[in-house]
This record gives C-alpha cells, structure tokens and sequence, in this order.
C-alpha cells in the first residue's frame, strides 16, 4: 500500500544560512521528518533535500526470528514515505550482526532464511522498492573489506570501552550486565555502516540513537563532511502491562505479520487497554502509529445505543473520546483489530499461495528464538591455567632426528605447552608452520632483533616454515607512532632490513603485513573474529590486555577489545601449528588453544613463550623504545653501546634481577655458544650460564670484566647491521626516517 500523503500545506522557507527553501523542499522535509518522532537537526535536513535530489537513507534490520508488526507495517510506511520524497533507502539485512548478538543460536544459515522471510514481506504487504536496496552486510562487507574494515578500527581507536558500552541498548542490552567482547565489536561495526554506506540519513529506532550519535562524533573528530541526519522512529510497546517493546520469545506481547485473523483477534482481545487512560496503553498507540498513518482514519463500529459508526481522522479526537469513556475500550480493540486484519490480509494471502514464501515461514516458525548466553565451560577456562589436556604423544618412540629437532625448537622457549604435542607435531609433520610477529612501532631493540634472528634460525633449522606477522594494523590498534598507518609501514620495511643484515636465514620465511592478508582473506578472518569475540566475555579479552602492554585497570578504548580477537584470529588465518612469542603474549596464545577446546577443533597451537629481557636500569621490566637508556637499539654505535652497558644495573655477586647476565645468557650465549671473558691479564671462557652465574655469585667475575665481555660481544653482532645501514642507501633512509618519527601512544 502506498504511503499516505503529507496533506499540511507547504509554505517557503530559509535556512539560517539564507538559502531559500522551495515550497517543493518544504514539503518533502515535511514527508520525511514524519518519519520520526525525532530528527537530529531539521536545518540539517533541509538543507539536505535542498541540495540534494536523492538522498541516501540507511535502515536495517537483524533477521532474528519472525516479524511482528512494529518491523513490518511501520518500516513499510517509512520506507515508502522516503522513497515518496525521492530518497534512495538502503536496507542492510545485519545477517553477521544478529551472528555477533548470538541470535538463532549464532546459525548464520538460519539467519540468512529469516533474512529472505523478512524480504518476503515487506514487499508482500505493500513495500514501494521501486528505490530501495537490500543489501546483506556480509556480502557487502567482504567485496568491500578494505574500507569497511579500517573504518572499524578507526571507530574503535576513537572512542572509549565506556562511551561504546553506552550504546548497548541497541542490541537490546544495558551495559552493567555480562557482555561478550562481540558487543564491543558490533557498535563500532555499526557505527561504521552508516559512513560505509554513504547515508545521508539514519532511519532507525529511538533504541538506535546513541550509535547514530556516535557516527556524527566521529564526523566531527574526523572532519568529516556530510554528517547524517538522524530520524529516529517511535518503539512500539508490548500488548502486556509495562512491556516496553515486543519480544519475539513472548508470542503474547507482539502480533506477528503472518498472524491468521483469529490470533490477532485473541491477542488484541488480552491486551492491556485499561479504562479512560491513553499513557502506556498499547492499544492506543497501535492505533496512533499503525492505523491512522496507514489508513489516515480509523474507524469504530457500534451499536447506535453506544455511539454508532464513527470515523475518527485525528488522534486528538481519539484521546479526547476515550478519556472522557465515549469510546470504550471494548470498541477501541474491535476496531483494532479489524484495522490490522485489514492490513495483514495480503500478507498472509502471500504465505498460503506463494510456494517459496509458505516454505520460508515453515523453516522460520520451527526456530527457537534464543540469544546464547556466553559458554559456562569457556568462562570456567582461565587464561592463566596450565594446559591439563593429556599427552598425545604418551608412549611415541621419537627417532634420533626427530629428537634433535624437538630439542632445537624446544630450546627456544622458556615455557612449552605442551611438550608431549610438540614432539607428536615434529614426528608426524617434517615442515610445522611457526607463527611469529611483531608491531611495527618504532627503533628495533636488541631483544627484538638478536633474539629474533637467533630463534628464526633455530626454527627453520628444524625443518620449520616461519611466518613472521607485520602487525601494521595491529599497531595502529594501538596507537603506536599515533596510529599513522605510513610510519608503521616504513617501521615495518626498516626491521625487515634489521633481520636480514643482522643473519636471518630467510630460505623458510615468510613476511606477511597483517594488512595486506587481512584484507585478501577477509572473507575468512573477520567471521573468526566475530566468533572468537562472541565466545569470550569482555571481562576475559580484557585480561589479555598485557599483549599490548596495557593493564586491564587502565581507560581503554574499544581498540583494545578487538586487538586480542584479532591476534587470537591471526593463529587460525595463518594455520599455525606453533606459537613462538614472548611470555607477555601467553595470554592470547592460551585464548586460541581454548577456542579450540570451545568448537572442538583438534591440532590446538603449541605455545613455545620466549623469555622477556629486561631492560638495562633497575627495576625495569622490560626494555622501553621511549626510554633510550633502557635498551640497545640495533643500530647503536659502538661508543653508544659501551656507554649505555657502562651505566647499566650491574650489582656485584647478585645473578637474579641483573640485566647484564640476562644479556649474556639470552643473547651472547645462544649466538656463540660461549663467552669469553678478560680477567687479571689472562681470560676465560665460559660454556655455560650456570659457570657465567657460579663465579659471578661468588666474586671471581666482576661486574666491570662481565659488562667488558658483554659489550665486545654485543659489536660483534651488531657490526653487521652497523655497516648495512651506512652502506645501503634503501636502509640508510628508513632508518633517518625511523629516528624521526616520535614514539608515542
């Protein structure tokens, strides 16, 4: 049926910028701003239809079960009053939205049926699609993954963890009860739709209103251009007392689109009408927002002793009987139903005779309608517990080889889980994919480059194909070098040069940027994303906050939700059977093996946990790339190196929390297998780290003669990567170009 006509009279008009306004704009603004009960701001949608003849609007829709009317009849009469007014809608059927919201169970299969039910019947019962496009989010998302994507991440860069959980209304959620990390990800994903879509106007429902604020915030963060007006439509109640909204899992507080006429006649028959009272009374507002703008009256029919026939054309009128008891709520619910009867007739005509539509309903009314609360088994799981999964390996006979191999790679980790499955692994499969990365996000550091280097050779010595990941987005996630995507990218190519000048053996490796990966695979990754975030509540993601060198008591934005899924994803997307990182990254690897557990997937990912190396003053946990005096960067200068170990914490005869014997035995060590050391005129050499520790503990190694041994070994490594930085014209600019960026977060 076609929309009504706007039949107020249209009078000329200016904006406050002086642009005169036609008396044709005037009315179609007059059209398209009764489409909701608010619209964010009337100037800006004036000046819109002014300017532009066919402006775009966005509506959608999570396809979660069958339609009640509010989803049905009142977009149907939007639609057609936009369309009416010469606007373009476009209708995103959030098929991966009501996945991340685990509606029907998360079964996208499922979903994309309620989706072809819904198509069904908007055009069924009088949708004009003449100008309206459905578009399915996941199909438009993967052809167009390389804006869409990025755009999320920018969102959820922006803006806070607490501004996005204010917006869980919109998934029909507060945000103080257990949430996923997928709600996270769903508001910034919808946030980006609006822009992605290049609408001019958000039609959606007042539930809806903080995400489409939240896109006009990011206009103005971004200046951007163009914001989108916002009209947000009223939200039908419940039939029942104090039922704010439908609810598709109480049949008794909706009337669906394909009711037969004797369950609308029941339902409205039991609704709450109470006596005399128009706020909160549902029956009411059917008429005012369903029946008026439909039929543009509404008519009641009685016995003359009570009133007889009588056509009301305003809602006033309406008010004014049945406050004063001239209409009786029994004649108010007659006319109703009779009204919706009326209405809802060709539908249920199309579900009877049309083969396709009677099929789709058949497969839509057999769905439980459910939203999946989070896993008990996945919350009991702790990202801190040690794996207790029994050997695979319980009894293997391992060959003289294969035993080499295991101790090679074995000897990268200062924790393995599980050995017994690194040992099956190694065994059964000659050429294991090992996972390694980085962030791109500054001056390479010494643990960074040397111990890379040395654990990369040791891998593919072992018969091991590595893929090293340029987390380039990954750092913009964090706001690494201020989440400039191009420094990222030059820090990026400068490390490359590190490892390769500094002995990388790159025959077995594989640089991948996380960027150009992602996106070529997008079609993989971003629903293994998706279901990594809807299986793990926020609280759990937020422990993983450590991978970025975050706590979970800081201000987070919504970056820091998405970073862990994504890297938990990486794993997956890469098809890696080893994890090899350092210890402050064990908290995502475990997060991948118990996804495994979760969707039963065998081969779960060893973690083999690298040691972290300090930094070089007291105290410091870690080296710090903003902090120079912390670490030694790969391309220092002899004198700088001698320097900075000069000044480092070296306490006499104390081996633990001393960074220059952590130097020795994690990176001259390893390197060399030996360390030779000046004492009294003669030297020494040392073979293992428990010599090294034995005389350090007990005054035969000074401090000065350790830190001399430490420097002189360190220029031995680092000469190379020294004289390829002078030398190469390539690197030399990279690296200019490297010292200048500021590193920051």
């Amino acid at each position: 049926m076609d929309a009504p006509s706007d039949n107020a009279p249209a009078q000329a008009s200016s904006l406050p910028s002086g642009l005169q306004i036609s008396e044709e704009v005037e009315q179609r603004f007059n059209l398209v701003k009764s489409v909701g009960e608010q619209c964010t701001h009337d100037d800006e949608l004036r000046d819109l239809l002014a300017k532009k003849a066919a402006p775009v609007c966005y509506d959608g829709f999570e396809p979660s079960g069958r339609m009640y009317i509010a989803q049905g009849l009142m977009k149907i009469m939007s639609v057609n009053k936009l369309t009416s007014a010469g606007c373009r809608v476009k209708i995103w059927i959030a098929d991966w939205f009501a996945y991340m919201n685990n509606k029907l169970g998360g079964d996208l299969k499922k979903i994309r049926v309620v989706g072809e039910y819904f198509k069904e019947i908007f055009q069924a019962a009088g949708m004009n699609t003449e100008n309206v496009e459905f578009l399915w989010s996941s199909e438009e998302i993967n052809a167009r993954g390389d804006e869409y994507w990025p755009l999320v991440m920018d969102i959820a860069c922006r803006n806070s963890l607490a501004k996005i959980k204010r917006c869980m209304p919109i998934m029909g959620h507060s945000e103080t009860e257990e949430l996923s990390a997928a709600h996270i990800l769903y508001v910034c994903m919808q946030c980006a739709d609006t822009l992605f879509l290049e609408a001019d106007i958000c039609q959606l429902g007042m539930d809806q209103e903080t995400v489409n604020l939240l896109a006009r915030d990011y206009c103005d963060d971004t200046k951007r251009g163009n914001k989108p007006v916002i009209l947000s439509h009223h939200l039908l109640p419940g039939l029942q007392q104090g039922q704010t909204k439908m609810s598709k899992s109480d049949p008794s507080s909706a009337i669906f689109m394909e009711d037969e006429e004797a369950e609308v006649n029941v339902k409205i028959k039991k609704a709450y009408c109470p006596p005399e009272i128009v706020e909160g009374n549902p029956c009411i507002e059917y008429v005012r927002y369903i029946i008026l703008p439909w039929f543009s009256e509404f008519t009641v029919e009685r016995d003359e002793k009570y009133g007889g026939i009588k056509t009301y054309t305003s809602f006033e009128d309406i008010v004014t009987d049945y406050e004063s008891s001239e209409l009786h709520p029994k004649d108010l619910k007659d006319a109703l139903s009779k009204a919706l009867n009326k209405i809802l007739q060709p539908v249920r005509d199309h579900f009877k005779t049309n083969s396709r539509a009677k099929n789709l309903l058949k497969q839509v009314k057999g769905y439980k309608i459910t939203r999946t609360a989070l896993s008990k088994e996945m919350e009991a799981l702790s990202v801190n517990a040690p794996n207790t999964a029994s050997s695979s390996a319980a009894g293997l006979q391992m060959s003289e080889e294969v035993e080499k191999k295991y101790n090679i790679v074995r000897s990268i980790g200062e924790e393995c889980i599980q050995e017994d499955e690194l040992k099956n692994l190694l065994a059964k499969k000659p050429t294991p994919i090992c996972y390694d990365g980085f962030e791109p996000s500054g001056r390479m550091h010494i643990a960074q480059g040397v111990m890379k280097v040395t654990n990369v050779n040791k891998l593919t010595s072992a018969g091991c194909q590595v893929k090293i990941w340029i987390a380039d987005w990954f750092a913009q996630l964090n706001n690494k070098l201020g989440g400039d995507l191009e420094r990222i990218k030059v820090v990026g190519e400068y490390f490359k040069e590190i490892w390769q000048a500094g002995g990388m053996n790159t025959d077995k490796v594989g640089f991948l940027w996380a960027s150009d990966e992602i996106n070529g695979r997008g079609g993989k990754y971003w629903p293994l994303v998706m279901d990594i975030a809807r299986k793990n509540n926020l609280r759990r993601i937020l422990r993983c906050g450590q991978i970025m060198g975050r706590s979970e008591t800081e201000v987070l934005s919504a970056a820091q939700i998405l970073y862990p899924c994504m890297q938990c994803a990486d794993i997956f997307l890469l098809e890696a059977d080893i994890c090899q990182l350092g210890m402050d990254q064990r908290k995502v690897n475990m997060l991948a093996r118990e996804y495994c557990d979760d969707i039963k997937r065998k081969n779960k990912p060893i973690i083999l946990s690298h040691h972290m190396l300090p930094g070089l003053q007291q105290g410091q946990e870690k080296m710090s790339k903003s902090n120079p005096s912390s670490a030694i960067f790969m391309e220092d200068e002899e004198a700088d190196v001698n320097e900075k170990i000069s000044q480092a914490y070296c306490p006499p005869r104390t081996v633990e929390g001393n960074p220059c014997l952590e130097y020795v035995k994690y990176l001259v060590l390893p390197r060399f297998n030996e360390l030779k050391v000046d004492v009294d005129g003669g030297n020494k050499t040392f073979k293992s780290f428990e010599d090294i520790a034995a005389d350090y503990e007990n005054g035969e190694l000074a401090p000065e003669d350790l830190k001399k041994a430490l420097v002189k070994a360190l220029n031995i490594m680092l000469q190379p990567v020294r004289d390829h930085f002078k030398t190469n014209e390539r690197a030399k600019n990279l690296l200019e170009q490297v010292k200048a960026f500021r590193v920051t977060r």
